[in-house]
């Protein structure tokens, strides 16, 4: 077969042919009486291992040492590749994230672009000085895209940088927020932590409470924890199984306890959060350190909801819970008497 029918069969050009053949890669077989290339059935098939070889994104070098080593393991080398198109997809979605974050700045001119891309630098600089210095410094009326602050805000790991980053995103508005609602739902459970507390500093910005729901039932205790302190302090009740779990768990228990005092100013909520502090006291699990956070929780509840449970506990039989109960209970019945003598005046 000569070689331009063996381009039409294969599809590799006759010129790609005929370097194939100086690099001795797929030399034909004979000659014709002409001197021209014809190739061997077995020739033809050599050239379709290594097209194959082609695309899976070897070299025509590491094809060749392939085909012509007979104790060649294409294991190691497989290997070599799936890592080096990993890290080639991973430098192909930085650049796409840079083109989409030039392309949402709307540049008017090459200016902008470079305005964008100075910025972009100095956010994924090693040093955290400059990274701050890029944050703080952008002069006035650069617009930056809020895309790009939200992936930086997920990225960030230094806490005065991180900072920065959050309050600049919580003054761009609420375009960020579809941003970080992905980043609640990262395997990086780092990426998850700083995913809510960008969002718990959102304050009212559409979106954000239903982002921070979705991280109540996330299994690190940090990620549920902000997310339930940012709702409860917005008044969703949603976030008291949550909160009465940080109490149990000793996780900014204090600041739970605030939180569900403040919920309880409904009556409803009230009883509700009584009957769960309740029903964690009760637990057999429950061992001393974790049913006197409880019983410090009752007390931020309102004194009509909780001053009869705190009654019952100075009895309690764990002596270092009956005295907690027994003190809190002599606070409130003197509250109460002057809040008596109040209304009486």
């Amino acid at each position: 077969m000569l070689i331009g029918e063996v381009a039409r069969h294969s599809g590799v050009s006759p010129r790609m042919l005929r370097h194939y053949d100086a690099l001795g890669l797929v030399r034909p077989t004979g000659r014709t009486v002409g001197g021209y290339r014809e190739y061997s059935a077995e020739d033809v098939r050599r050239i379709f291992h290594v097209e194959s070889l082609r695309s899976l994104g070897l070299s025509l070098k590491q094809i060749g040492r392939a085909l012509e080593n007979p104790s060649f393991t294409p294991s190691a080398l497989v290997g070599d590749l799936i890592r080096w198109t990993e890290d080639r997809l991973a430098r192909e979605r930085e650049l796409l994230g840079r083109l989409r974050a030039i392309d949402a700045s709307a540049p008017a001119g090459w200016q902008d672009v470079l305005r964008i891309v100075e910025l972009m630098q100095g956010l994924n600089s090693a040093s955290p000085a400059r990274r701050l210095q890029t944050v703080l410094a952008r002069p006035e009326g650069v617009s930056v895209p809020v895309g790009l602050l939200a992936d930086a805000v997920l990225a960030e790991s230094d806490p005065n940088v991180a900072g920065a980053l959050r309050w600049a995103l919580a003054r761009s508005g609420g375009d960020g927020v579809a941003a970080l609602a992905a980043g609640v739902h990262a395997e990086d459970v780092d990426i998850r932590r700083r995913a809510v507390l960008a969002l718990a500093g959102m304050s009212e910005v559409p979106g954000v409470a239903a982002a921070l729901a979705d991280a109540l039932g996330d299994p690190d205790p940090t990620v549920r924890g902000r997310a339930a302190l940012a709702l409860g302090r917005r008044g969703v009740t949603a976030a008291v199984p949550a909160l009465v779990g940080m109490v149990v768990e000793g996780s900014s228990d204090v600041d739970a306890a605030e939180v569900l005092g403040t919920l309880s100013q409904d009556p409803g909520c009230a009883v509700r959060i009584t009957t769960a502090l309740v029903d964690e006291l009760a637990a057999p699990a429950a061992d001393s350190a974790t049913r006197i956070r409880l019983t410090q929780a009752l007390v931020e509840l309102p004194v009509t909801s909780v001053l009869e449970v705190l009654r019952q506990l100075a009895h309690d039989d764990d002596p270092a819970v009956a005295l907690v109960a027994s003190a809190w209970v002599g606070v409130l019945d003197e509250r109460s008497a002057e809040d008596r003598g109040d209304e009486d005046s």
